[in-house]
């Protein structure tokens, strides 16, 4: 026992500090308790930002007075930059500021963005009159002052959000040891448990928040979360004694500019047989700065280059072989991103088309009256339900057959996801057809008026979205991160994001452009702020189609993916017992017969 108390009080081997820069043990940081601090800003995080953004197109809609094309682009555009941002937080974290005082700092913009959104939403000076138009064309639009306060509010939380999101999640994975094997457990498990945090505070938004937000009034529904976002803050400010740092290692961009302009300066060079013939800095330079040598590979090639001696030691001219495979590293994952820009597109239409659909059928239990963007805590608690089944049943069952601590990869945990979104799209071409039909059927066509439906049509839509958000979001999450290098894992984790902002663009883009064209020659258009009218089961079909040929290039990405080593040999270790218990097992069984 005494010798395990020993082994526990070793500083860390993975290069972390505490914030003044001194060595940390491990028994005294890190873990799981220094974690509970971070999650607990999650939670409350995620709370503030679906309060907002489940119901924005309601607010713009039915407080702005804006139309169905106009309000869900507003809505995606805006979720789009909240999600791009966040490679300007990674750049600032790895270069300069490190991720703990970037942190901070934009956790300090993210609520004061909050605030002056509350005030813009509580101040009758700073939105237009009530307006109980059923054609909201002809209802008074905001004034170009109150336009201004409402964004300037909602894209100051989006750069708040740009420099809290790549760090939060990194931070809390770095609390872990890569090079003590029952750390490396715990880390195994942190992006399911990360994301169940999240969508705890997800599922109190799109249930509480946005019912207060539409009976009881918008000023409360934001005041609420703004509240606990700051002492949620407080909570994580609280907890910095126990964290682990890394050690800042410069800009991420520059080290892989210089490996891209070098291997092509020297397109020429041969490239020598022997790897020892390319520059390499010493172990011990190494170590000064936290970082870890990476050996050479094979897979692209060209890049080597660029560690080819000719002489020059400008850096711009030669770079170290660990610096081309940490380039190498990001630029492998590339092609994956780019396949998880369809299924993120696909997302959302949860808080745009899907909320505005529910808008439109009863909604009624009683004399109790449902939000339409409430049917979002179905997609939480789905998710919620579908990430502890994985981790505590599936992984496990899994485990004995494939001798993979995680089960399955990664990739193919994100390939069913994938293969779920074409089925969910599929599954709403159906049911709008089916809406669309009553509708008719009603005379409900030319006026617009609520479809005799229950709203919970829509829920198998919702309900198998959060399902396959289980596999591919936590999947890419912890993907991204993985496999970055060291010392580029801010600028990973922004991968995770990156797609789900160019994914609501890509909505933007999409949703502009079919109404635009579905309109061109006097057709009536598959997308008009009359959905009885509209056609979005073409909409939704034509998703299906492209989230099918979206997997068929996944299936082609992944068949050339070559994932990165391990820095440490904690995962063998893992895999060993596995084997180790699998075959015990076997044995057990053998002697009972």
């Amino acid at each position: 026992m005494a010798v395990e108390e020993g082994l526990d009080d070793q500083y860390t081997q993975d290069g972390t500090v505490d914030l003044k820069g001194n060595p940390v043990r491990r028994s005294k940081s890190g873990g799981w308790t220094a974690c509970s601090f971070v999650v607990v800003y999650e939670v409350f995080e995620r709370m503030a930002y679906y309060g907002i953004s489940s119901n924005l197109i309601v607010y713009l809609t039915k407080k702005l007075h804006q139309g169905t094309v106009t309000s869900a682009n507003n809505v995606t555009n805006w979720v789009g930059t909240i999600w791009i941002t966040p490679i300007l937080g990674a750049y600032v974290a790895d270069a300069h500021l490190g991720r703990y005082w970037t942190f901070v700092i934009a956790s300090i913009i993210y609520i004061s963005g909050m605030s002056l959104l509350t005030l813009a939403v509580s101040l009758p000076s700073l939105k237009p009159p009530r307006c109980l138009e059923t054609d909201i064309e002809n209802c008074k639009k905001a004034s170009t002052l109150q336009v201004a306060v409402f964004y300037g509010a909602l894209y100051t939380l989006a750069i708040g959000t740009g420099g809290t999101k790549p760090n939060i999640s990194t931070m809390g994975a770095d609390q872990f040891d890569d090079f003590e094997p029952k750390e490396k457990v715990h880390k195994l498990s942190f992006f399911n448990w990360w994301m169940f945090s999240i969508f705890l505070g997800t599922l109190f938004a799109n249930t509480i928040l946005v019912w207060v937000q539409d009976n009881i009034g918008w000023t409360l529904g934001y005041a609420l979360p703004t509240l606990g976002l700051a002492i949620s803050i407080s909570i994580f400010l609280a907890g910095t004694p126990f964290y682990r740092h890394k050690v800042l290692t410069g800009s991420p961009f520059t080290r892989m500019a210089r490996v891209l302009v070098a291997a092509t300066r020297k397109w020429r060079v041969p490239i020598p047989n022997d790897p020892k013939d390319l520059y390499e800095l010493g172990l011990e330079e190494y170590a000064k700065k936290g970082k870890f040598k990476i050996d050479s590979t094979p897979t692209l090639r060209f890049l080597t280059k660029a560690s080819v001696k000719t002489g020059s030691t400008n850096p711009w001219m030669l770079c170290s072989i660990t610096q081309v495979e940490e380039t190498k590293q990001m630029l492998r994952m590339i092609p994956i991103l780019v396949a998880t820009f369809i299924p993120s597109t696909a997302g959302a239409q949860i808080n745009t088309l899907f909320v505005k659909q529910g808008t439109t059928l009863d909604r009624g239990i009683g004399s109790f009256k449902i939000p339409p963007a409430s049917l979002g805590g179905f997609v939480t608690i789905s998710m919620l339900v579908s990430v502890v089944l994985y981790d505590r049943l599936f992984v496990k069952i899994v485990q004995r057959w494939t001798k993979n601590p995680r089960g399955i990869t990664l990739l193919q945990r994100m390939g069913i996801g994938l293969v779920m979104h074409i089925i969910i799209m599929i599954i709403a071409s159906l049911t709008e057809r089916y809406r669309l039909r009553v509708a008719k059927e009603n005379g409900l066509v030319e006026n617009g008026g609520q479809v005799p439906l229950t709203i919970f049509i829509l829920l198998p839509q919702f309900v198998l979205m959060g399902t396959a958000d289980a596999f591919i979001e936590v999947a890419k999450m912890e993907f991204f991160y993985d496999q970055a290098p060291e010392s580029m894992k801010s600028l990973g984790t922004s991968y995770s994001t990156t797609t789900l902002g160019v994914g609501n663009f890509l909505s933007s883009f999409l949703l502009s452009t079919v109404s635009h064209i579905t309109k061109e020659r006097g057709h009536h258009g598959w997308i008009l702020n009359n959905l009885n009218a509209s056609h979005l089961d073409y909409y939704y079909a034509f998703f299906a189609i492209l989230t099918f040929l979206n997997f068929i290039f996944f299936l082609i990405v992944i068949k050339f993916y070559v994932y990165k080593s391990e820095i440490s040999d904690s995962m063998k270790v893992l895999t060993e017992e596995l084997k180790g218990m699998t075959i015990k097992v076997a044995d057990q069984e053998e002697s009972r017969r």
